[in-house]
């Protein structure tokens, strides 16, 4: 069986969750909310648990978006090292960050002065080789995620997760599959979809896949990193409450059943004002900000349970011990993948994908004939 237990002070006796924050731990002075879970997975014969802490961090800007580029960053850093120092005490192996957590989330304005400043190389660029640093002292695998500039083909930026291994290596990089088109979410004038797939990395706490933000809204994409074996898919994300909130508690939660994997969900907090106004193509006033992102960080886990979130306005640390032997146990409990029957809809998608494709529609002979 699996429980879920929450700390680090929790009552037993009426199954309610301590609010956020440990008093007695110096170092969670340094954060606004600290929320501690646990995820316990049935005792095997032959494996021994693989007990693994996940971290995820949720914050809001320092600076206003008015300061220079490099001031905001700095500040950035200073502000989220701290919190990562925490999560060090804390025993986290695992850690992510939040969708391009350098910087404001700029894409709504549309304007590409100062904000593509924000961009940098994500094997070399300042902000892996002081995560490096980090992650080397703390022996922690660190997923940052930021706007790279691909140094290599021609400059091109992309929205790009690096994932630094414990040992202050980079492993790899993971990018957006998925770019949004919606609202203010103007991202497509600055970068576009990934070529590179669906990338699980092969780390010392386990196998970890990373979909970034918008691709929650898209089964297809959290499957795939199941196929290619994750164990957890980090989803660091921005977005904000007119728009997704109705959302967020599902999806992540819905992959993490559908795909026997813990789903881990990241967003940021606050409400970011840009210099310049702008709209929204809806006919609506022109405006400076893009509404508020919501935090509500939380891990969904593979039979379908999940850990409270964190603060919709404040700054966070979750910090999330898990057994990863209960995605084969949920696996081999419910069959999804023996049932899923992947060559009947891999020829369904074939031929869907065809110009000449045609719906497979059974019409009721007694409607009559259609208008069109």
């Amino acid at each position: 069986s699996t429980q879920s237990t929450w700390g680090p002070k929790s009552n037993k006796n009426s199954g309610q969750v301590k609010e956020d924050q440990d008093d007695d731990h110096e170092e969670s002075r340094r954060i606004d909310a600290l929320r501690v879970c646990k995820v316990d997975a049935a005792s095997e014969e032959i494996r021994s648990p693989r007990i693994v802490r996940i971290g995820a961090i949720q914050n809001r800007i320092v600076l206003p978006t008015t300061a220079p580029v490099l001031e905001q960053r700095q500040a950035l850093w200073d502000r989220i090292t701290k919190i990562i120092d925490t999560a060090a005490c804390m025993g986290v192996n695992v850690l992510c960050l939040q969708e391009c957590w350098t910087m404001p989330f700029f894409m709504c304005t549309r304007e590409k002065k100062k904000w593509n400043e924000f961009a940098e190389s994500a094997e070399t660029g300042a902000t892996t080789k002081m995560l490096q640093t980090i992650a080397k002292k703390y022996n922690m695998v660190i997923i940052s995620p930021i706007l790279e500039r691909d140094e290599v083909h021609g400059e091109v930026l992309w929205n790009t997760a690096v994932v630094i291994g414990n040992n202050g290596n980079v492993i790899g990089k993971s990018r957006k599959n998925h770019i949004p088109r919606v609202n203010d979410f103007n991202e497509s004038t600055y970068y576009l979809e990934s070529t590179m797939g669906h990338p699980v990395f092969e780390t010392a706490f386990g196998r970890i896949g990373i979909n970034i933000c918008y691709g929650r809204h898209h089964p297809l994409n959290w499957m795939a990193y199941g196929l290619n074996g994750a164990e957890m898919v980090f989803n660091p994300s921005a977005t904000v409450g007119a728009l997704s909130e109705p959302l967020w508690f599902i999806e992540a939660r819905n992959a993490a059943i559908a795909n026997n994997y813990y789903a881990i969900g990241i967003n940021r907090v606050g409400t970011e004002e840009f210099p310049n106004a702008f709209t929204s193509g809806d006919g609506k006033p022109a405006h400076n900000d893009f509404g508020e992102f919501y935090g509500s960080s939380y891990v969904a886990n593979p039979d379908g349970s999940r850990t409270p979130g964190l603060s919709r306005n404040r700054d966070g640390l979750l910090v999330t011990e898990v057994d990863l032997n209960l995605c084969r146990q949920v696996k081999e409990k419910w069959m999804f993948q023996s049932t899923s029957r992947f060559p009947l809809y891999g020829e369904f998608l074939t031929n869907f994908c065809k110009p000449d494709y045609k719906p497979l529609r059974v019409r009721d002979a007694t409607l009559g004939c259609e208008d069109h």
